[in-house]
């Protein structure tokens, strides 16, 4: 009888335990998940004076700069993360277009305004990136936890499902040159 009463007491605590580990895990993805909204806040903010700076530039590439604005607009509303992830990386695509087109208005380039956008725009996708990564980071202990055994029954009990990672393209990324001997 004593046994099974410690046996009992001893997985009772060891259940605590780990539901424990599990709701931290689950806070720090949370936490780490509005590191990333910050960031993408601040790249938001920066798309209309962006559009504003290369609008007189452009004014046949109307439709970049349409779906650029339409896209962060639309992003204010999504709550999913897979939509949200699909969508920064559409409105990302778009960015590279503008910069890409940029290339052929030299006076553009050599806008003060523009350049110090696309420096500040640089800046925030470096701490997008070191936000993103911190993200991924505590969603794989997250995930290690809800899916590897004991903590996997704590977590099959209390309903903690397994996180998503966050994948984004970046406007500043540069496509590696193709090399042909």
């Amino acid at each position: 009888m004593l046994l099974i009463m410690v046996i009992a007491a001893f997985c009772g605590l060891l259940g605590a335990v780990l539901y424990n580990h599990l709701v931290r895990d689950r806070m720090l993805v949370r936490e780490a998940w509005s590191g990333i909204d910050v960031q993408l806040k601040r790249r938001h903010d920066l798309i209309p004076n962006i559009v504003e700076s290369v609008k007189g530039y452009m004014g046949f590439e109307q439709k970049v700069l349409e779906d650029v604005t339409r896209l962060r607009s639309q992003l204010d509303t999504v709550v999913d993360q897979n939509d949200k992830a699909r969508m920064e990386n559409s409105l990302s695509r778009g960015l590279k277009s503008i910069f890409a087109l940029a290339e052929n208005y030299p006076d553009l380039k050599a806008n003060k305004s523009f350049l110090e956008l696309q420096n500040t725009l640089i800046a925030v996708e470096d701490e997008l990136q070191l936000a993103r990564r911190y993200y991924n980071g505590t969603v794989r202990n997250y995930n290690i936890m809800v899916e590897s055994f004991p903590s996997a029954i704590v977590a099959m009990l209390f309903h903690f499902p397994p996180a998503a990672f966050f994948e984004i393209e970046y406007a500043t990324e540069r496509k590696t040159p193709d090399v042909k001997f």
